[in-house]
């Protein structure tokens, strides 16, 4: 084979390291869409579990595009189509299942909303990407809450329930108002937090560490504690938000 010809051959394959992102977030997808089906046989713990699962994936699907160079207009456009499956499209399905059914046609309408706001909110996030970054490229912030965190939000009824913590089925109305909520957040431009952001200053590192141990003790023997806490916290960080936003939620960013 000719130098020519092997060159052509070389341009004309794909390292399959490039491809593991893609493949991490066709992965994270399927768990969206398994979620749907498995809200609709009302297996919602199982359906809830998939959406969290999903939520890992979109996390490493982005780390590993960065740390393989791999990243592409094609790689973010999938991305965007899987969150809206996985934190737009399966959470929306879930609360309405299992919580909103009741209501009829005015809780489906209140789960449209929040699945037309994670659209709304992922179709402006790509039309953002060039908006000023930190030194090592990250965005300073996010403009809303991004939709990863409006899923975790949308499904805290949910959370309780498994906990043993509050029958949320007894106040539907609540629910579907708090599902439309979560949906303005997620559209407005307020500034929130952004983890990838976040540094942590070196005299704090071993207490993060130890945290980190007892996360990981949580997540096997109180799961839904861990959840409805992270909830909590991550509430109280928006009332930040909000209170230095002067109550605006769409000021101009």
């Amino acid at each position: 084979m000719s130098e020519h010809e092997n060159n052509r051959d070389t341009k004309g394959r794909v390292p399959f390291v490039q491809m593991v992102p893609n493949m991490v977030t066709l992965t994270g997808m399927c768990l969206g869409l398994t979620s749907i089906r498995f809200a609709v046989d009302e297996r919602f713990m199982l359906a809830t579990f998939l959406i969290m699962l999903a939520a890992v994936m979109d996390g490493l699907d982005g780390l590993m595009a960065r740390r393989l160079n791999s990243t592409s207009e094609l790689g973010g456009e999938l991305d965007s189509l899987s969150d809206f499956v996985c934190f737009g499209v399966a959470p929306s399905i879930l609360i309405y299942q299992f919580f909103l059914s009741s209501l009829g046609g005015l809780g489906w309408i209140f789960a449209l909303v929040y699945a037309g706001a994670a659209c709304l909110r992922l179709a402006r996030f790509n039309v953002m990407k060039d908006k000023p970054k930190t030194d090592d490229g990250e965005t300073p912030h996010f403009v809303g809450v991004p939709s990863p965190g409006g899923a975790m939000l949308a499904l805290m009824p949910a959370f309780l329930v498994f906990g043993g913590y509050f029958d949320a089925h007894s106040i539907p109305m609540v629910i579907a108002i708090w599902l439309g909520f979560v949906g303005v957040l997620m559209i407005s431009t307020m500034k929130t937090l952004s983890l990838k952001a976040v540094r942590v200053p070196r005299s704090l590192s071993r207490v993060v560490l130890v945290l980190t141990l007892l996360v990981v003790g949580l997540v096997f023997f109180r799961p839904w504690l861990l959840l409805v806490s992270v909830n909590v916290i991550y509430i109280f960080i928006l009332l930040v938000s909000i209170v230095k936003a002067r109550g605006n939620l769409f000021a101009q960013s």
